[in-house]
């Protein structure tokens, strides 16, 4: 039951990012407005990561599974990549170093907020 309720979580955030999203004036995706309700939510103590800790779990240990609709959407498409291949190599390298250093940025200052606070 625990399991069934945690789901029911996670899909009730994404159910009100794909709300926001469709009557937002301009286009932002609702996977991104969904991390943002949930980031608020965690931020402001009205979800604890305890009731979605389980489930959260089992979604980041089999994320590869959801990479593969991706890599048939490009295996699909090939033909129209191979024609813009130099472009999109490019585009795909940039890409990853921007959400390296990000990514990289981002824990650097979540574990500086962390030891501050251990810290005091």
């Amino acid at each position: 039951m625990k399991i069934l309720y945690q789901i029911a979580i996670i899909f009730s955030i994404c159910l009100a990012g794909e709300v926001i999203s469709v009557l937002l004036p301009f286009p932002l995706p609702s996977s991104i407005i969904s991390m943002l309700i949930l980031l608020i939510m965690l931020f402001a103590g009205w979800l604890k990561i305890d009731h979605i800790r389980e489930k959260s779990d089992f979604l980041l240990s089999n994320m590869a599974f959801f990479f593969i609709p991706a890599g048939v959407g490009v295996i699909e498409h090939l033909d129209t990549i191979a024609s813009f291949w130099l472009e999109f190599i490019i585009i795909v390298v940039v890409s990853t170093v921007a959400v390296f250093l990000v990514t990289a940025a981002t824990v650097t200052f979540f574990l500086s907020l962390e030891n501050r606070r251990k810290a005091e």
